[in-house]
């Protein structure tokens, strides 16, 4: 059997005219953006919005993705001169080939390269997804200069390895030439990301040389960012997907749902690609978009996690097909959960509300729960407390939150039971005290002690311990009737 041609520029024209392929010369755009970390959810976001604006707008604007690592990108992709397929999983299945990717570079063996990358006056713009662990930060969110790579790059400033060292480099390189900055962009999910990345940053240039570090504090600019786009992890079912759809072979394709939100501070230092036309939002107050992410989108997510393993589901997709949890969780989102969020100005959060809904429905999307319900204690006092604290505040019924924070109790409780084990910072303290229930409202009592997760003023708090009581034997059945009977009665 001959093999399949492999997906390349000389193969774009075959492609099937359903499968929708760079709309712009991809030979006359000039390399504009250094990216750090090209794996599946920058091939899947920032490098699906760069392709938009690339057709919208044209320019300069095409990028270079840098892996600091592991060559397994660019053995994939320089193959395929950049290109890869994107899927969006949807009740409609899409495919389409993704241009902007004019480079790919393996850092430890081409760093050369990515520095003189950096130094060229056509960058403009170094985007980042490296994952937090990435940054070389402390638990504060300063630079740790104990951390080995940082170490190594503050002895060898012109070797680095670290996404931070490559920076300063960079910029480094820029300053003695007399080329203005570029702007760097985090792209991963931190808590202002932009303004630690920026104060590690100085830190770092500071310690390589004082003055560098001024500049870099004065003249670069390091604006915030939220991104959201769920994107399961490719296998061989999705590079056969791929095959079947365009008669070739793509090594590396990326699969993601059709939601897409990039949210960009607007503070730039030297020019930017049409990012808004392409969608991404830029905005003065990129907080007030986390926030509204974190109580509607997140903390929804954590009570599908919750209630949904207790009724004895696997998926969200699973949990939102059943109405009554599917009702419960659209009660909590617009009758609890909305009226506690400041909109960010011009934005429509029932829009918003609506289109989360809409991806918990997304049957392509195989989203376990028993993921989601990692690390609740950590997640909980993010994601809900501040909920409840405010309907509290308000004068508010809060049973619907309440149901979801006794759903949590009674989930530990049952992982206790079955010696399942728990993934979670506090296992072994919430473990313990789980060991210690025996399904009566007593318990609440005992996991309310924990001040690690409750706030000492919201656990003794009257109304919340009676509707955590309330709603803790709601639960009590366990059985899959009991906890649907009990989300749908509120």
């Amino acid at each position: 059997m001959t093999a399949p041609a492999p997906l390349s520029a000389g193969t774009l024209a075959t492609l099937p005219a359903a499968v929708a392929r760079p709309g712009y010369e991809r030979s006359v755009c000039g390399i504009g953006i250094v990216h750090f970390g090209p794996g599946a959810f920058h091939r899947a976001h920032q490098a699906v919005y760069t392709d938009d604006a690339l057709a919208l707008e044209g320019g300069d604007w095409a990028i270079s993705a840098v892996s600091l690592k592991s060559p397994g990108v660019r053995d994939a992709l320089v193959p395929q001169d950049g290109l890869y397929t994107l899927v969006t999983l949807d009740r409609t299945i899409g495919h389409r080939v993704i241009g902007s990717i004019r480079e790919v570079l393996c850092a430890p063996e081409a760093q050369d390269q990515v520095l003189n990358r950096l130094a060229a006056p056509a960058t403009r713009v170094v985007t980042i997804t490296v994952t937090e662990k990435g940054y070389c930060l402390t638990a504060a969110g300063e630079l740790d200069t104990a951390h080995p790579d940082i170490v190594h790059d503050l002895a060898h400033p012109e070797t680095p390895v670290s996404v931070i060292g490559y920076i300063v480099a960079g910029l480094r390189r820029r300053r003695a030439a007399g080329l203005p900055p570029y702007t760097v962009i985090s792209c991963d999910n931190m808590t202002d990301n932009g303004q630690r990345l920026g104060r590690a940053t100085a830190q770092y240039a500071a310690a390589v040389d004082a003055d560098l570090g001024a500049w870099v504090r004065e003249h670069v600019a390091f604006p915030s960012t939220m991104v959201d786009s769920i994107t399961p992890a490719t296998d061989d079912a999705l590079r056969q997907r791929v095959l079947d759809a365009t008669g070739l072979a793509d090594a590396w394709p990326i699969q993601r749902e059709a939601f897409t939100q990039w949210v960009i501070e607007d503070r730039f230092c030297n020019g930017r690609p049409a990012w808004d036309k392409a969608g991404a939002i830029l905005t003065n107050d990129v907080g007030a978009f986390g926030r509204a992410k974190l109580r509607l989108l997140n903390g929804p997510h954590s009570a599908l996690a919750y209630l949904g393993s207790l009724a004895g589901m696997e998926t969200v997709a699973e949990a939102m097909n059943t109405p009554q949890l599917a009702g419960f969780l659209e009660r909590l989102m617009l009758q609890d959960v909305l009226p506690t969020v400041t909109p960010p100005a011009g934005y429509d959060l029932a829009r918003y509300a609506g289109q989360i809904l809409d991806r918990f429905r997304n049957p392509a999307i195989r989203h376990l729960l028993a993921q989601i319900a990692w690390d609740g204690s950590q997640k909980l006092p993010y994601r809900l407390f501040g909920v409840i604290e405010d309907r509290l505040a308000q004068g508010h019924d809060i049973s619907r939150p309440a149901l979801v924070v006794a759903g949590w109790m009674h989930f530990v409780r049952r992982r206790a039971a079955e010696g399942a084990g728990l993934t979670d910072p506090l296992a072994s303290t919430l473990l313990d005290r789980a060991d210690q229930c025996d399904g009566g409202t007593g318990d609440v009592d005992r996991f309310l002690a924990l001040e690690a997760v409750f706030a000492p003023t919201l656990a003794a708090a009257p109304r919340f311990r009676d509707a955590v009581k309330e709603a803790y034997a709601r639960l009590r059945d366990g059985r899959r009737e009991a906890v649907l009977a009990a989300v749908a009665a509120i």
